[in-house]
């Protein structure tokens, strides 16, 4: 039994540590993450799992980016989510899908009408992620882990951070 709640700064370090026990080193040097410095998580949609005990057993995030296409003015907004993380003692639990249905759930009732991630095609399928052809993530991102679930209708272009 666990108990989702959305993450807080009192949970910051205790979900880096998490995330550094469960991705290799250097993981902050992915290109995913030049989208996410200087740019909060999205508010409401990054979240915690938690024990009975409260230990934290898993975590995921979301940011918010753009897709400008190369000759328009305009941009269409998506979520980039990651990274989603469980505890290697809790994995196989089915924690991981819980975090995924729940946070989306959060992000379509929040009124984001794209979410997109890099990450393996067979695992994300699952919660209807599919490749997004047409829009491109900062070098050196494998264009094959590129996914995309919701309106990718007519989106094409390169992936941007948020700024204002």
């Amino acid at each position: 039994m666990y108990q989702l709640t959305e993450e807080s700064p009192a949970d910051h370090w205790e979900v880096e540590a998490l995330y550094d026990l469960c991705f290799a080193p250097g993981r902050e040097a992915l290109s995913s993450y030049r989208l996410r410095d200087g740019i909060p998580p999205v508010a409401g949609l990054s979240r915690v799992a938690r024990d009975a005990d409260g230990i934290l057993a898993g975590a995921i995030r979301f940011w918010p980016v753009r897709i400008r296409p190369a000759a328009a003015h305009s941009f269409a907004p998506a979520l980039l989510l990651g990274p989603v993380a469980v505890h290697p003692t809790r994995q196989g639990e089915g924690l991981g899908g819980l975090l995924m249905r729940d946070s989306l759930h959060r992000a379509e009732d929040a009124g984001w009408h794209r979410v997109m991630l890099v990450g393996d095609a067979p695992y994300y399928s699952r919660f209807g992620f599919t490749r997004l052809d047409a829009v491109r993530m900062p070098p050196p991102t494998n264009p094959e882990r590129v996914l995309g679930l919701g309106d990718w209708q007519g989106i094409e272009g390169d992936v941007q951070a948020w700024r204002d």
